[in-house]
């Protein structure tokens, strides 16, 4: 079936090709039977012995049905994407009864940039997503019959057990590809048609880990270092899940990771390992708990502690001590902004004035999608764009939107940015927060800290991203 942008096709047929295939001859499936393959084909690719090569390849009968040239390349670069010097196939057969189906698939994983792989099973079909840039992308189909094979490869990998199949699971695998080390965290979840499986994959590389290359702006920047070289204290990042919170952690953590400093970290999971800092992965059903290692951590003379996230009350207290005797902590927190992160801890039993006088720095994170520089099209502003409560601080006559094209496979987008907001707690603010006065907006504004808001409206200004990612963003927060 033909769109005006490209020709579409069901997961089955895109498998029915590699992308060297694709690209090579410059073919597209239209459809198969048992003694036939048909397809589209670029006219300037045809040749006398094209269709004798096919059905070599193939072993059926070829069918070629010439297509518009421009409507072919659109609809490989959709489907078969290829990196930038065409070395790898990107599109790869996945082959469950193979030794090397994980190996494959996590390979071709990695080669797309993706973060977390999806095996789901449904009443009809059984399907692979891939969450590229944040968004999940059907890669491949599997029969049902494939499926149970697919599954028990993985729990084997895994360390789980194969015949508990009405229980959640967790494990982990850990591969090697390229010469280089990758972790993957394994969730197994049990559902209506069979267990579903999502495989995280955990990068040990902190190489590329630089804390001014994050998102932050000069004064973002200056007030947040200044808050880390505090000796003691806590710093906490709210953000939701998969918002970047980790990563600047451990920018951070790599940062003040000297031979003069002790630190120590629980996390759940580890998700990159750091020489010269002591790592422990949470483990609740051993009593491994948060509250319980920082428990530990408090006898073990440190410097440093990074909490994974402050989850619940006894955790709140626990990391509020251990700043209160002389300890830099580092944690995450779930709160829709960086002030609204006092309200949280007050709700979980903190008393205002131990929070005032422990927490260094307040910041939030958002990662929004990057409009693609080649294909973004710029149209007349609509007040519909905008949330009907936002009110813009400027006026806005025309934004950026996707399109799509080879270069961002047709998505519209390439990269994300991380959006930031710092707030360090001053004399002023902790008075606010010790008399339960959250009313603070115009005096973060003459201090110049630009709410998420401000920063989404700005890079929404610029044309980098679309309306469309910014949206949930564009709200007043004070």
């Amino acid at each position: 079936m033909e769109t005006a942008d490209h020709i579409l096709l069901s997961l089955e047929q895109q498998q029915l090709l590699n992308s060297d295939q694709a690209w090579h001859f410059g073919i597209v499936p239209k459809a198969v039977s048992a003694a036939n393959m048909e397809f589209y084909i670029d006219p300037e690719k045809m040749h006398p012995h094209l269709t004798d090569e096919l059905e070599v390849l193939f072993g059926k009968r070829i069918v070629l049905e010439k297509s518009d040239t421009v409507l072919i390349k659109k609809t490989l670069a959709k489907y078969y994407r290829k990196n930038a010097d065409a070395a790898k196939a990107y599109r790869k057969n996945i082959n469950v009864k193979s030794d090397e189906f994980l190996h494959s698939l996590v390979s071709e994983a990695k080669e797309l940039g993706s973060s977390d792989i999806h095996i789901e099973i449904y009443d009809d079909k059984c399907r692979i997503r891939f969450r590229i840039d944040g968004m999940l992308i059907e890669r491949h189909a599997l029969s049902k019959s494939e499926y149970p094979t697919a599954v028990n490869k993985i729990k084997i990998s895994a360390n789980c057990e194969i015949s508990e199949k009405r229980l959640p699971q967790d494990g982990r695998i850990q591969l090697f590809l390229n010469g280089g080390k990758i972790d993957i965290r394994v969730s197994i979840l049990p559902t209506l048609h069979g267990e579903k499986i999502v495989l995280r994959l955990l990068s040990n590389d902190t190489a590329n880990l630089d804390i001014a290359k994050l998102g932050f702006s000069d004064i973002q920047l200056k007030n947040y270092l200044e808050g880390v070289k505090k000796p003691h204290g806590i710093i906490l990042i709210s953000g939701p899940t998969g918002s970047g919170k980790t990563t600047t952690l451990y920018a951070t953590l790599k940062m003040i990771n000297k031979t003069t400093n002790n630190i120590l970290t629980i996390e759940d999971p580890v998700e990159y390992t750091l020489e010269g800092i002591n790592q422990v992965q949470l483990k609740e059903d051993i009593g491994l708990s948060f509250a319980a290692a920082l428990r530990t951590f408090l006898r073990q003379d440190p410097d440093v502690i990074m909490l994974g996230e402050i989850r619940d009350g006894e955790t709140a207290q626990m990391a509020i001590r251990a700043s209160l005797t002389g300890h830099l902590v580092l944690s995450t927190i779930h709160t829709n902004s960086a002030w609204g992160t006092i309200a949280r801890l007050a709700d979980m039993g903190v008393p205002p004035f131990l929070i005032a006088s422990t927490l260094n720095l307040s910041v939030a994170q958002r990662l929004v999608r990057l409009l693609c520089p080649v294909c973004r099209e710029k149209k007349k502003f609509e007040s519909y764009y905008l949330p009907p409560a936002y009110v813009a601080p400027k006026e806005i006559k025309e934004v950026a939107h996707a399109v799509g094209c080879e270069h961002c496979h047709f998505t519209g987008y390439k990269g994300r940015k991380a959006l930031y907001e710092v707030i360090p707690i001053d004399m002023h603010l902790a008075e606010s927060i010790k008399n339960n006065s959250f009313t603070v907006g115009e005096y973060l504004q003459s201090k110049n800290i630009r709410s998420l808001s401000e920063n989404a409206f700005e890079l929404l200004l610029s044309g980098v991203t679309s309306p469309e990612e910014v949206y949930s963003l564009l709200v007043n927060e004070y």
